[in-house]
Order: structure tokens, then C-alpha cells, then sequence
């Protein structure tokens, strides 16, 4: 969820590193509250991942999201700000730039297959200066190999830069405007359904009708990871009905909400 829309946010200190003590650096945090770090960016690669909860990292021009089968990819030199749902149990890795050469140079998510959940949460423990050239060092290793080769997915939303689209978005975290369609839009804003249609294609690449969807279903993440009720979820992000959030969700991640937490 958004953290624009949060009342009770605590503040989440990054730490004060000025370089990393080994090529491949781990962070484990537990965090009973929803927390969000101010904007920042490192000089080394982050890879925001938890074992619980769901993370959302925010760039200038996007939103990413992660429940516990994805983790967020952040190159070097990239601001951002990271959100976590409460009960987020962290296991986030800072990795030198020069060991992952073939890094993606922007923000993507990537799926975590079990291997490479159990790889990441065994480094955690781990001591930072650990030996590189015994067992620890073989295991960042194999961690580094595994994440290599792990595929990006769709768990992403990109942000208008047009003030008037940004309206629009922010409109649709109201329960009494998310029902609103572009038209109606356009007249609150006093420009064209045409304009804005226009306008989205050129500053998100998808329609309104696509990104609205895609908002909604990336909205239902952090409630269905908590166990809510998959109906009561559908009904707060604008579903008229189960089926049609179901086959939407389907559409978007190809399973249902029940086998895409399972999982």
C-alpha cells in the first residue's frame, strides 16, 4: 500500500555505511510497525527482500512492489525510499557493484525461488566480515549465481509525471472517486477523456483502464499477504464481485490469489 496513505508510518533510519566490509553485505530487520525510509540512494547494489510482509520500493517514476516471493532489484546510484507493511521480517543484501556485473541498471522485481530464499536468509547469518575464501565465501557465492539467473516479473507500477494524472491517482485511493472513469475524470478536470488518455499512454505506456488495474491489484497484495478475507479485499479495491477481481488477478499473475500466496 502506498505509504502516501498511511497515518501511522514510523520512520526507518538506512544505515551509516560508507563502503561495504565484504562484496556481499546482509541486513536482517524486524518491523512489528509499517515503516518507510526517507529518500536515498547507495553506491552499492540493494536487493529489498523479506521473508514476511510485503516491501515497496519508490522511485521518482515507478512503485515496486514485493510480497515474500519477490524482492526488489535497486542499481547503484538509484534514489528511493523503501515501505514495509507491519510484520515485516527483512532479509535485505547489499551487493558490490563489481560482483554482479550482469546487474540490470534500473529498478525491476525479481521472483525468489525457494533455493534462493533459503540462500538469502542463511547468509543473514552470517558475520559481515566473514571469510571469503572458506564456506561463507562459497555460499554468497552460490547466492550470487542463484540471483543471477532469477527472472523478472511484473510487480510494478509506473507514476505519471503529468500534475493532472497525478490527481487521477491519487483520486483512486478514495473509495468514493475509485469508481470514477476517465470521462468523468476529464470533466472534473476540465480537459478532454481524449487529453488524458493521451496523456497516460505517453507518460505510463498503459492505458487508464491498465493502469487502474494494475493499482488495484498491486493494492491487494499487502491485505491478502496479511490473510484477509479475498472477498472483502476484492470489494475495498473497487471489484464489483470475487469472479471479477479473481479473474483480474488471474489475468495479471496467471493463478489466483490463494496458489500466488501459497506459493
Amino acid at each position: 500500500m502506498s505509504p502516501n496513505r498511511q497515518s501511522d508510518v514510523v520512520q526507518r533510519q538506512v544505515p551509516g555505511l560508507v563502503g561495504l566490509p565484504r562484496p556481499l553485505y546482509g541486513r536482517v530487520e524486524s518491523l512489528p510497525n509499517q515503516a518507510l525510509t526517507f529518500i536515498h540512494s547507495h553506491p552499492w547494489v540493494q536487493l529489498s527482500y523479506a521473508i514476511s510482509g510485503v516491501l515497496e520500493v519508490q522511485t521518482a517514476g515507478a512503485r515496486f512492489l514485493a510480497p515474500p516471493q519477490r524482492a526488489v532489484w535497486v542499481p547503484a546510484g538509484v534514489e528511493h525510499r523503501v515501505f514495509s507493511s507491519a510484520g515485516t521480517e527483512m532479509r535485505s543484501l547489499y551487493i558490490a557493484s563489481d560482483a554482479v556485473p550482469w546487474g540490470a541498471e534500473s529498478c525491476q522485481v525479481l521472483a525468489v525461488s525457494p533455493l534462493l530464499r533459503e540462500l538469502i536468509d542463511s547468509f543473514s547469518a552470517v558475520p559481515v566480515e566473514y571469510d571469503e575464501a572458506g564456506a561463507p565465501g562459497r555460499l554468497a557465492a552460490v547466492l550470487l549465481d542463484q540471483l543471477c539467473i532469477a527472472p523478472s516479473v511484473e510487480l510494478s507500477l509506473p507514476l505519471p509525471s503529468d500534475e493532472r494524472l497525478q490527481a487521477i491517482c491519487a483520486g483512486l485511493a478514495e473509495p468514493s472517486l475509485q469508481h470514477l472513469g476517465l470521462a468523468e475524470w476529464g470533466l472534473r478536470l476540465r480537459v478532454s477523456e481524449r487529453t488524458l488518455s493521451r496523456l497516460f499512454l505517453r507518460d505510463t505506456g498503459l492505458s487508464f483502464r491498465q493502469w487502474r488495474q494494475r493499482y488495484r491489484l498491486l493494492e491487494a497484495l499487502v491485505p491478502l499477504e496479511r490473510g484477509e478475507r479475498v472477498t472483502d479485499v476484492a470489494l475495498a479495491c473497487g471489484y464489483d464481485s470475487l469472479s471479477a477481481f479473481i479473474a483480474a488477478f488471474r489475468q495479471q499473475y496467471g493463478t489466483t490469489p490463494g496458489e500466488f500466496f501459497r506459493r
